[in-house]
């Protein structure tokens, strides 16, 4: 998959970063204006994804505080973790650069 720059783009269509990859584990991207289909659902996934990094640190601490927790409990929690914390990165990744666009046109 070739990235695709919001530079690349006429002006009122960008190219947005979207909060999944592909079954490869690449970047997925959707180009248009932001009000199509797949932008209504990447929307709908980006405002849940924080929320749930947040139960997932809570469950963390959970364990963290419980003595009795095994080793593959925790080894489960830390890679539950680090998939929230690559989800919350790429929604700011796409946000900063949907901000920088936006500053570019403005």
């Amino acid at each position: 998959m070739t990235e695709v720059t919001n530079a690349d783009q006429p002006a009122g269509v960008s190219a947005r970063l979207l909060p999944w990859s592909s079954a490869e584990g690449k970047p997925c991207y959707v180009v248009g204006d932001g009000t199509g289909r797949v932008s209504r659902v990447a929307d709908n996934i980006e405002s849940v994804q924080p929320g749930m990094a947040l139960e997932r640190f809570d469950h963390a601490d959970d364990m963290l505080d419980d003595g009795q927790v095994t080793s593959a409990q925790l080894r489960y929690v830390l890679a539950r973790m680090a998939e929230a914390l690559r989800d919350v990165h790429r929604i700011a990744r796409s946000r900063g650069e949907r901000l920088a666009a936006s500053a570019r046109e403005g």
